[in-house]
């Protein structure tokens, strides 16, 4: 429309020079020049803000674009949030159930010791506490002569009262292993026990076979044998040997045994 309105201007200022007479030749190729720069300049004014106004369409996408990518950030670290919110409520709730599981097995130990504090105080038994498990070790002489899987008499009395002391414990299984030293079998007991390990397993099943009949549930109880190959002394002296040969009565978590494969 500029340029129609200036091409019109410059028409009728032609016709009005022509009709007045009274401009020269060079006075109108003058101001038709001048009219030609305006039209000119206006083309190039018009031009530029075509260019700008495309600019500006590049910038607008461009920042609708990054203002996309920010809210799919934002909505990304929220999500993030919600999770680490999560996790950690899931952490403290673990957390509070170790403190509550760490108290209920100190006040466990704690109730055991008291239980058996006689024999422990006579040097018979051994009670121990790891993590959530508790221990009694008791030595191979109380319960058993040597070279021989049969309960003593003086074993009798003790482990009654140690099954006495964990009947009440009826979210625990009762794990129990036998140990021996690294002194073979004499020739003489090898047709009953070949091995070391037959002899430390008959003497779990022994104990085992004992708490059942002593009223505690089968479910619960667990025999196995070790052997000399878990010592808890060196076996180049008599007295390390003597450590060396004991049973392990331990209360450990009930579903250890559930979860087992069948």
């Amino acid at each position: 429309m500029i340029i129609k309105f200036v091409h019109l201007g410059s028409a009728a200022v032609a016709a009005a020079l022509v009709l007045g007479g009274c401009v020269s030749q060079e006075t109108f190729e003058k101001a038709q020049g001048e009219k030609a720069q305006e039209i000119s300049a206006l083309q190039a004014q018009r031009a530029a803000r075509e260019r700008q106004l495309r600019e500006l369409e590049q910038q607008k996408t461009a920042l609708e674009q990054h203002k996309a990518a920010l809210e799919s950030d934002r909505a990304a670290l929220e999500r993030q949030q919600a999770q680490l919110r999560a996790q950690n409520e899931a952490l403290e709730s673990q957390k509070q159930q170790l403190l509550s599981a760490s108290k209920q097995s100190q006040s466990q130990y704690d109730k055991l010791l008291a239980e058996l504090n006689q024999e422990v105080q006579k040097g018979q038994l051994q009670v121990r506490r790891y993590k959530d498990m508790l221990t009694v070790d008791v030595a191979e002489q109380l319960f058993f002569d040597s070279g021989r899987a049969a309960l003593k008499e003086t074993g009798k009395e003790v482990l009654k009262k140690v099954a006495d002391a964990m009947k009440s414990y009826e979210d625990k299984a009762i794990r129990v292993v036998g140990h021996t030293d690294n002194v073979p079998i004499t020739k003489g007991l090898q047709k009953v026990f070949p091995s070391n390990w037959e002899l430390s397993a008959a003497r779990a099943t022994t104990v085992v076979r004992f708490l059942q009949d002593a009223g505690i549930e089968p479910e619960r109880l667990l025999a196995t044998g070790r052997a000399e190959y878990a010592p808890v002394a060196p076996n180049d002296s008599p007295e390390g040997r003597q450590k060396n040969r004991r049973i392990e009565i331990t209360l450990i978590d009930l579903n250890l045994l559930q979860e087992a494969p069948k």
